[in-house]
């Protein structure tokens, strides 16, 4: 099996460090919000990597972060009265339930950085002991990039490429103005916790590296993140966290791209942010994942108007397939199901290949193509093709419904609204999408005297009866 190293900017053979043993951690969501469409992207992505690598046999422990204390919490604690702790709490909640509803499974091991502010708290005590970090009269600390001769490893940046596009700490008692903080002092009404160097609380990059350590040792596997994260943050993380062992902090550094919509990064400075919480009132989890893993987990996803709902038809037509296949009531022999281990062999070969989940996708119509041959021909074949298929891509979290059911409760959500309502929506929707306000508005009040209520969203609208 090779995998992409972001480090090396290879893909190199995976041999990890303990023979059969894997550790594994991926940088995970700073709760100063709803989950959106990019955190489930990278929870889903790390998922099936855990998943493919117990299935090759490892004994695979993963480990997923929660940011639950940092400058955006604090800011929203302000804005909404919530103590920030409690802010954290309740949305760390809200993000784990709709997490389930998506279907991505809970890691091994869930962190914390409020859980962990002893390790936190030792581990910048000790780079402050080995000369890679200092304390300032006001109570922060900082960790010294000079100290680090390697810096910059993984982003390629030398140290007089650190500030371009980098928010900056201005705090004169800096020795250079790269250096990044481990420590903050607390500023009147934030939370803190007592430290050495005075109440304060830890700088974002610090919690990895501690937690990492704390769960680990000193060296771990595989890291994982979005490719936004690899500077500053993962580049921060090698610098403190080798500059305290000598060692080599991870063997794998693996990044996923970014998503966009309609071509422009997704932010919520630019209003373009997808929450997972609307997409699931529109679509099946099966359906927002077969969108997203049709593209190489390392590139960039552009999610245009019709990326959801194209994927919605594909994934319904795969699911009116095996219910055919369910509808001819045969069973499949021994013989007949070992002809389709090729499916599971391919599937294994993609993935082997950087957990290429585009190519397996692509396979599934061949596949498909050949199980409505046999299903029409009334062939026992049909039955061990299907078995098959749903074995193989359940990996992906695919087929695993009630293939009826899904066909049932699609052709009823679409056939529960006449089709007089359905062309006005898509009137107004058009009339919407030219900046046609008075006639949107118009087409608006139609629905509602019809007893249609409309919600717009990004990536289309949802008409629910009042």
């Amino acid at each position: 099996m090779k995998i992409y190293n972001s480090l090396t900017k290879r893909k190199e053979e995976f041999i990890p460090i303990e023979e059969n043993k894997v550790k594994m951690y991926a940088c995970g969501i700073t709760v100063s919000g709803e989950a959106h469409i990019g955190h489930a992207y990278q929870a889903l992505i790390y998922d099936i990597m855990r998943k493919y690598l117990e299935k090759l046999g490892y004994d695979v422990t993963y480990a997923r972060n929660y940011t639950d204390v940092d400058d955006k919490i604090i800011a929203k604690s302000h804005e909404t009265g919530i103590p920030a702790d409690e802010y954290a709490k309740m949305m760390i909640e809200n993000i784990d339930k709709i997490m389930r509803e998506f279907h991505v499974d809970d890691p091994n091991l869930w962190l914390k950085a409020t859980e962990n502010i002893q390790n936190i708290i030792d581990f910048v005590s000790q780079l402050i002991a080995k000369g890679h970090a200092y304390a300032t009269a006001n109570g922060d600390v900082y960790f010294d990039v000079l100290s680090f001769p390697a810096y910059g490893q993984l982003s390629n940046r030398n140290v007089e490429d650190a500030l371009d596009g980098v928010r900056v700490d201005n705090d004169e008692e800096k020795k250079n103005a790269y250096d990044f903080a481990l420590w903050k002092s607390a500023k009147p009404g934030e939370i803190y916790w007592d430290s050495p160097w005075g109440k304060g609380r830890p700088g974002w990059h610090i919690e990895c590296s501690a937690m990492n350590r704390a769960a680990f040792g000193e060296q771990i596997d595989i890291h994982g993140g979005g490719r936004d994260l690899i500077f500053p943050h993962h580049e921060n993380e090698i610098a403190q966290t080798e500059a305290l062992t000598g060692k080599r902090f991870v063997k794998y550094w693996t990044h996923n791209g970014l998503i966009k919509v309609n071509g422009q990064k997704m932010s919520k400075s630019l209003g373009n942010s997808l929450l997972l919480a609307d997409l699931l009132q529109q679509y099946s989890d099966e359906v927002i994942k077969f969108a997203l893993l049709q593209t190489n987990y390392r590139n960039d996803i552009n999610i245009t108007d019709d990326l959801f709902p194209s994927a919605a038809a594909h994934v319904l037509d795969f699911y009116t397939a095996l219910s055919a296949v369910d509808s001819l009531g045969l069973e499949a022999s021994e013989d007949t199901m070992s002809a389709f281990t090729y499916v599971d062999e391919e599937f294994n070969a993609c993935m082997n290949d950087d957990f290429n989940t585009a190519l397996a996708l692509s396979n599934l119509f061949g596949y498909f193509k050949e199980l409505k041959k046999l299903t029409a021909a009334k062939d026992a074949k049909a039955v061990a093709l299907a078995t098959q298929i749903r074995k193989t891509y359940s990996l992906l979290g695919f087929f695993t419904k009630d293939a009826k059911q899904y066909v049932e409760w699609f052709g009823k959500a679409e056939e529960s609204i006449p089709e007089e309502v359905k062309a006005i929506a898509e009137e107004r929707w058009t009339a919407r999408t030219n900046r046609d306000w008075a006639k949107s508005d118009e087409l608006r009040a139609k629905l509602t005297e019809l007893g249609y209520a409309v919600k717009d969203s990004k990536t289309g609208y949802e008409l629910t009866k009042i």
